[in-house]
């Protein structure tokens, strides 16, 4: 049959294959032809790309929900069984189901297989959630699907799952469970030798386990990759584990500094932050060849109307190579959505329902300021940044500065200015333009808030015991 597996793209999505449904046709029989369709390449038209294919496979995060939903219901109008599946869908099943005819929930190398399976035989099931997944012995995602030249020219290339921080924003370990899982260093070092010099890797965190870090970046070394991926605060504060993934061929970082106030980044939980040794780190990181690319969150319960000008300022006094600044956001099944409801502070409780759901954010109320006041502050901690004048005092070529910080920090940044003036301040939706949409009063869905499902549906299905439900 023929199986079309759909990414849909929304205002912040980057342009990066979208592995897990690489992993999925990995897993789909040889004689099923998979059609891939990744909206990040190009708006997908409602009425002039719903394809007559046996199924479709849809993954949806919060910020594509609208969206997913819009293309599932072009599908199953056209009488197309669709499945849904991905963070959002494990986080809300009771609302992904009123657009799909099944669900994969968690994650769903071993549950895909017996999907199609039983669709084939015509007995496809509503939702499938199997236990989480060993990482060994899998195979590597299908490549061939990811050619356009408009991907960043970074291999993705996954070799973890989980996590054990407490963030309370986060939704990692609502999907990928609390408990680290890896794969076999030798299936890891293998992939990569079949891949070009550029790696990204897309672990949340490339040193959360310093004896697997070591084994491989130690390992990695005589391949000669340049590689970037995301760390944690707790690694880098650690001069062996810099040099490590220096000599591994680490080109960039991007690190979750979330707050330059101590007291926030411990409200936040992540007490492994030190506001006081951010300076120092990065420091270390640039004398290693190895640039920053920070992230900031503005919004938490400890914020004052002055901590947009503070963040600013010590990002620039770091010289990050870039900085990206966040308005903290309710995502559904986080301990932080669940405690805004609780306290009433949700002002849309649904707002990836939106067509524009940036343009209403913050969807919450502040404690120590006003919606519109942390609105304003984000849109002043960006155009603060990327001002020419900040951008020249960030610009620095060390003597053994990666390439990345000497040839890409003027490109990159003139970048980032675009998305500042266009996007941050001029609301522009870049996904949205050319793409026909039902008008809608509400500018939202509806959907059924009162609908719940079994909990023998939403739990593992192979005996193995049961998942914490999201």
């Amino acid at each position: 049959m023929q199986i079309e597996l759909i990414a849909p793209a929304n205002e912040d999505s980057a342009v990066l294959p979208r592995l897990g449904l690489g992993v999925l046709a990995a897993l789909t029989p040889p004689d099923d032809e998979i059609v891939y369709t990744d909206e990040i390449l190009g708006p997908f038209d409602l009425q002039r790309h719903v394809k007559a294919v046996d199924l479709v496979g849809i993954s949806v995060d919060s910020k594509t929900a609208r969206r997913a939903y819009e293309i599932a219901r072009a599908y199953r109008a056209r009488g197309v069984p669709v499945v849904l599946g991905g963070m959002h869908a494990t986080a809300v099943p009771e609302e992904a189901i009123q657009f799909a005819d099944a669900l994969v929930l968690s994650e769903a190398e071993d549950a895909w297989p017996l999907l199609l399976a039983d669709f084939k035989r015509g007995a496809m099931k509503r939702v499938y959630r199997t236990p989480l997944p060993e990482l060994g012995g899998r195979p590597w995602p299908r490549r061939d699907l990811f050619r356009s030249r408009k991907y960043v020219p970074f291999q993705v290339v996954q070799t973890m799952r989980g996590c054990p921080y407490p963030c309370e924003f986060c939704s990692v370990s609502t999907a990928n469970g609390t408990t680290m899982r890896f794969r076999p260093v030798d299936d890891v070092l293998a992939e990569l030798r079949t891949l070009g010099k550029l790696v990204l890797f897309a672990d949340d965190n490339v040193m959360i386990h310093r004896r697997y870090a070591r084994e491989l970046l130690g390992r990695m070394a005589p391949l000669q990759k340049h590689w970037i991926g995301q760390c944690s605060l707790a690694a880098v504060r650690h001069l062996d584990n810099v040099e490590l993934m220096a000599n591994s061929g680490c080109k960039a970082l991007f690190i979750g500094f979330e707050s330059v106030d101590e007291r926030t980044v411990r409200h936040a939980g992540k007490p492994q932050n030190k506001p006081s040794q951010y300076l120092d780190v990065v420091q270390m990181l640039h004398e290693h060849g190895i640039s920053t690319w920070g992230s900031f969150v503005f919004g938490f319960d400890t914020d004052d109307k002055e901590c947009f000008d503070r963040t600013v300022e010590l990002a620039i006094r770091m010289q990050l190579t870039l900085a990206s600044f966040a308005l903290l956001t309710p995502y559904p099944g986080t301990a932080l959505y669940r405690r805004l409801r609780a306290e009433g502070r949700l002002t849309d409780p649904r707002w990836w329902l939106r067509r524009d759901h940036d343009a209403g954010s913050p969807y919450f109320e502040p404690a120590r300021m006003s919606r519109e006041e942390l609105r304003e502050g984000w849109v002043r901690a960006w155009k603060r940044f990327y001002a020419p004048g900040a951008v020249w005092d960030r610009f620095t070529i060390r003597r053994r500065s990666s390439w990345i910080q000497s040839l890409a920090f003027v490109p990159l940044n003139l970048m980032q200015q675009r998305l500042v003036r266009r996007k941050i301040v001029g609301g522009m939706q870049r996904f949205r333009a050319s793409v026909a949409v039902e008008d809608r009063p509400d500018d939202r869905f509806a959907v059924d808030e009162t609908l719940t499902l079994p909990d023998d549906l939403l739990a593992p299905r192979m005996g193995q015991g049961r998942v914490g439900r999201s």
